[in-house]
């Protein structure tokens, strides 16, 4: 396979993954049909009890892990699908503690005859911090789509033209992927024989790039001004609070509030011993 057909095949499948995403968001399961807004405070709950532990409590943030594995079985969302479509985030994310153990070097246990550092159990908690933070934000996204996400801001009141950024940010990113697909189509048919795109050409690609960007985003805008656009979107169809809603959220945040303040992992070993 030549780069340029590697290349292609690269942005199609970014092309793909991207629409993947709004078509999980589609699918019918208990979570997928709750309250949008629900979803994401009980996200932004989860999220703010998973970074409070200490950094050196990682016994207790293990526990933290079964909220997402539980909203990943009853959304019938692959965890497998979560971690490929997030690979080129979470090794950024497990790099966050890296040099944790050259910085703290004080030993904090002993397991057998093998001493650990507290930079050690630093970096592991910074790493699962991060990792169950992105497993529940993925869960969120692959539950709701992102005009409810955008409907949900607004009803806790975040400002309109911040959440209208959002949501035009987030469509034209598949516009300007394709954007890139057709330059790139033509790049390769005017230049059957080169591998890749020559550095020479990097300047002018970037240039019709950004061309080709501000005309359809002219287009798009006059498209949306003609269908009466004021600077504000009806962004999805609210769905009512019912009560599995408002049940859902108490259990939610009644359950990180045991998992933060009870330390149940050192009660499950002490059962087993």
């Amino acid at each position: 396979m030549s780069f340029q057909e590697l290349t292609m095949k690269k942005i199609d499948h970014a092309i793909v993954e991207f629409k993947e995403m709004d078509e999980m968001a589609n699918r019918s399961s208990p979570i997928h049909e709750l309250n949008p807004t629900v979803k994401l405070i009980a996200t932004i709950a989860y999220i703010f009890f998973v970074v409070s532990f200490d950094k050196y409590d990682l016994n207790g943030l293990i526990i933290m892990v079964l909220y997402p594995i539980v909203m990943f079985e009853l959304s019938a969302t692959s965890i497998g699908a979560c971690f490929y479509k997030l690979r080129f985030v979470l090794p950024i994310v497990c790099a966050v503690g890296l040099f944790n153990p050259f910085l703290d070097k004080a030993t904090l246990l002993t397991i057998g005859n093998v001493a650990v550092s507290g930079g050690v159990i630093s970096m592991l908690t910074l790493t699962l911090k991060g990792v169950f933070c992105i497993m529940e934000s993925f869960v969120l996204v692959a539950t709701t789509s992102f005009d409810s996400i955008c409907s949900a801001l607004r009803r806790l009141h975040i400002p309109s033209f911040i959440v209208t950024l959002l949501l035009l940010t987030y469509r034209y990113i598949s516009v300007m992927m394709e954007e890139i697909s057709i330059m790139t189509d033509a790049y390769t048919l005017r230049a059957p024989g080169q591998k890749g795109l020559q550095f020479s050409a990097w300047g002018s690609f970037l240039g019709q790039l950004l061309l080709r960007s501000m005309d359809r985003a002219e287009e798009l805008y006059s498209s949306m001004q003609l269908r009466g656009f004021n600077g504000d979107f009806l962004y999805a169809v609210y769905k009512p609070m019912r009560f599995k809603d408002i049940m859902f959220l108490f259990a939610s945040l009644g359950a990180f509030a045991l998992f933060r303040f009870v330390d149940i992992t050192s009660f499950i070993g002490q059962l087993v011993m």
